[in-house]
C-alpha cells in the first residue's frame, strides 16, 4: 500500500508516522512537482500542509487513490469539483484543536474585560494606572459555527458564566451546550444581542463573505468580534469599517483572506484589534498528536471499519 504524505520534506517532519513503515510505502511530496510524480499508484494521501492546494493539479494522476486525510479541521482548500463528485473518501483533524481554540477565544475575552493591554501599557511607562474592570460572567455570547469547535467554545464559556448561543443552519432546541441554536436566517437578531460574537464557520460558498457590512451594522453597539474560523468569511474593509465608527468596540482576528498577512495590509492599523498569525488551535505537540489521529483511523480504513471524521464533501465539512 502507497501512501503519500503531501506537504512533508521528510518523515522526521511528520513525528511517529514510521509506525507504518512496514505497513506502507510511505512518500513524501513536499511540492507540487513532487506530488505529481508520487500521486501515481498511491492509495491514500495524507494532506499535511492543510493550507496546501496541489492536488487540483495533480488530479488526474490519482488512478487508484481511495482515502485522504487532511491535517486540518477545514478542508477548503482541498474542496474542488473533480474531488466532491469522486468516490474518495475525506477525512479531517476535527476534534484535535478544539480545547485550544476554545481556550484561545476565552483568553482574549478574559484579556479585554480585565483590561490587560491597557495595564501592559501602563507597567511599560511605569505608571499606577489603577482603575475598576468588568467581569466575564453574565456577558453574553453568539458562536457561529455549531460543530465541534464551536460546541467547545460554548462550554468554556458557560464554566466562565458568559451566556452562549449558537446559529447554525438551523434552528432548533434541547441542546446541551448553547441556550439556544438559532438558524442563519434570525443572524441579525442573534447579534443584536449578544457581548461577543465568535466566527467559528468552515468557509465554503455559503459562508464567504457571510460577515459583511449589513451583519457587523446589526451587531450590538459596543461588542467585540471573534473570528478563528476561515479568514474568507468576513469581508475586512467592511470590519475596519465598523472598528472606526465604534459600532465594534474590538476585535480579535486569527484568520484572514490572505495569509499570510502583508505589512501594508489596513487591517494591522484598525483600531482596538488584536491580530494573530493563525495559531490559535497549534499547542505545543501538536504534530503528534495529528498523527496518532491518523494512524487510528488507518487501523479502520485497514479492518475495513466506518472511518472517523469523514467529510460530507457536498457540504464542506463534518456533519454532526
Amino acid at each position: 500500500m502507497k501512501i503519500v504524505i503531501n506537504g512533508a520534506e521528510s518523515l522526521s517532519d511528520v513525528p511517529g508516522i514510521d509506525a507504518l513503515a512496514g505497513e506502507a510505502d510511505l512518500v513524501c511530496a513536499p511540492d507540487a512537482q513532487r506530488l505529481a510524480e508520487a500521486l501515481p499508484g498511491a492509495e491514500i494521501l495524507l494532506g499535511w500542509n492543510f493550507k496546501g492546494r496541489d492536488l487540483p493539479d495533480a488530479w488526474p494522476l490519482a488512478d487508484q487513490l481511495k482515502w485522504i486525510h487532511w491535517c486540518g479541521a477545514g478542508v477548503d482548500a482541498v474542496m474542488f469539483a473533480e474531488l466532491s463528485a469522486s468516490d474518495v473518501m475525506l477525512t479531517n483533524a476535527r476534534g484535535l484543536f478544539d480545547r485550544a481554540m476554545a481556550e484561545y477565544v476565552a483568553g482574549y475575552m478574559i484579556s479585554e474585560v480585565k483590561g490587560f493591554r491597557q495595564t501592559l501599557l501602563a507597567q511599560a511607562q511605569s505608571t499606577w494606572d489603577y482603575r475598576q474592570t468588568r467581569k466575564l460572567a453574565g456577558t453574553r455570547a453568539v458562536v457561529f459555527g455549531v460543530g465541534s469547535i464551536g460546541r467547545e467554545v460554548g462550554r468554556v464559556l458557560k464554566a466562565l458564566g458568559v451566556q452562549v448561543s449558537g446559529v447554525g443552519r438551523r434552528a432548533r432546541g434541547g441542546d446541551n451546550d448553547f441556550e439556544a441554536i438559532i438558524g442563519q436566517d434570525d443572524a441579525a437578531a442573534a447579534v443584536g444581542a449578544a457581548d461577543w460574537v465568535v466566527a467559528v464557520m468552515p468557509l465554503t460558498a455559503e459562508t464567504a463573505g457571510y460577515f459583511g457590512a449589513d451583519l457587523f451594522a446589526a451587531m450590538k453597539p459596543g461588542s467585540r468580534f471573534i473570528n478563528i474560523g476561515r479568514g474568507g468569511s468576513v469581508v475586512e474593509a467592511d470590519l475596519i469599517a465598523a472598528l472606526e465608527s465604534g459600532q465594534l468596540a474590538g476585535a480579535m482576528l486569527d484568520v484572514f483572506q490572505t495569509e499570510p498577512l502583508a505589512k501594508d495590509d489596513p487591517i494591522w492599523q484598525a483600531p482596538n484589534i488584536m491580530i494573530s498569525p493563525h495559531m490559535s488551535g497549534d499547542y505545543a505537540g501538536y504534530h503528534a498528536d495529528m498523527v496518532v489521529q491518523f494512524l487510528e483511523n488507518f487501523q479502520r480504513y485497514k479492518q475495513g471499519e466506518p472511518l472517523k471524521n469523514l467529510v460530507d464533501k457536498s457540504l464542506g465539512f463534518v456533519a454532526s
